[in-house]
Order: C-alpha cells, then structure tokens, then sequence
C-alpha cells in the first residue's frame, strides 16, 4: 500500500517573491530581485461556459489569463527601473515568482516563468509615509512551472528582503551555482517539495561524516 504523507507543509507570504528582467538583456544579465516586496498575487483564470446538448451537458472553456501584480517600497533599484521602462517603451519582462523554501533533492527552487509587459504603474507618495508602487502586468501565453538555481547574489538578496517583511527562523543557505533551470516533470516531482532542513538531514544520512 502506498504511504500516506501527512507532513503537509504551509507557505508564507513572505517566502513568495517575484523577480525580473528585460526579455531584450537576457544573454546579458541575471535576473533582479523586486526589492521590499510588500505584495504579490499571481492569478491564472480560464472563464467557462457549458452548452446544453440532448446528450448533456457539454462545458466549454476560454483561453488562459493571467494577472499578475506586485506591490513594493519605492526604491532606486534596476529592478524598480525596468518596470517603469517597460510600461513607458512596451518592453517585454520575464517573471519568475519564487517559492524560496520549497526545494527539490537537487537544491534548486521552484518557480513560475512568465512573460509579459508592465501596463500599469500606480506611484503614491503621501508625506508621511514611504513611497510605494503598485505594477500590474499583462501576461502573454501559458505560465511555466519548473524548478530554478540561484546564484549566491540573489540567494543573498532574497535573505536581504526575507529579513526586511518576517522573522528568520534557523541558518540561510546560499548553495546557488548558477542561472539554470529544471522543467517540471509530472510524473516524478510531488506536490510538497523538499525543506532545506530535510535536505540537510538527507547529506547527513548519505555522508555520516559530513
């Protein structure tokens, strides 16, 4: 009989993060960290309808959308500056929202890719209080689901930003190597992915003297 998992693991908002770049620098540069997210809603809907048949009901569906917005501190950042740029100049964005804590056996995150543009900006700027920004993006096709490596730099910066919204609970570890990433394989990745704790105990099992 298969066994049933019962340690079902929650996220946190906080552990949720979205990062970009400009389609246009992609053999260029890596991609950047939003910094100071305060929010994020990713929204993938298909509308449905059914058709009455003498036969049955027969349900019919429309294409993907998908909503994206993120909100965030005003800051001088590039992050913060492509998104500007590509609302103004119609620059195509890559989009990856980030599930820092869910990691597979090979160390890598998992994370959503997108494509889209910036189509709207909202800036508010109340005198006592922080600069904030709220941008929404138009996405073009079907989201991808797969697993990523971070680079140390970013490993670092999503620490950065982890440390600025929640409370740190155990050591961060920075193993990213390089800018690679892994599709999602239906039928060997499961739905619960692996805690950085757990691969830790993994290593240790593997290699008692480690």
């Amino acid at each position: 009989m298969p066994v049933k998992n019962t340690e079902v693991q929650f996220l946190q908002g906080y552990d949720t993060l979205l990062l970009v770049r400009p389609l246009s620098m992609a053999h260029e540069i890596s991609a950047e960290v939003i910094p100071f997210q305060t929010s994020l809603s990713f929204d993938p809907q298909r509308d449905t309808d059914t058709n009455q048949t003498k036969s049955g009901i027969v349900p019919t569906t429309a294409s993907l959308e998908t909503d994206l917005e993120v909100e965030f501190v005003n800051n001088i950042s590039k992050a913060a500056d492509w998104l500007l740029d590509s609302l103004l100049n119609e620059g195509e964005i890559e989009c990856w929202v980030v599930y820092r804590k869910r990691v597979n056996g090979e160390g890598k995150v998992f994370a959503i890719y997108m494509r889209g543009k910036v189509t709207e900006d909202s800036n508010d700027n109340d005198p006592d209080d922080n600069s904030t920004r709220d941008v929404t993006f138009t996405i073009s096709g079907k989201p991808q689901l797969g697993w990523t490596k971070l680079p140390d730099d970013i490993q670092a910066e999503l620490a950065y930003v982890f440390r600025g919204v929640g409370v740190i609970e155990g050591d961060e570890k920075n193993d990213g190597t390089d800018g690679q990433g892994t599709p999602w394989n239906k039928g060997t990745d499961t739905g619960a992915g692996t805690d950085p704790d757990e691969l830790v105990k993994q290593s240790k099992r593997t290699n008692p003297s480690a």
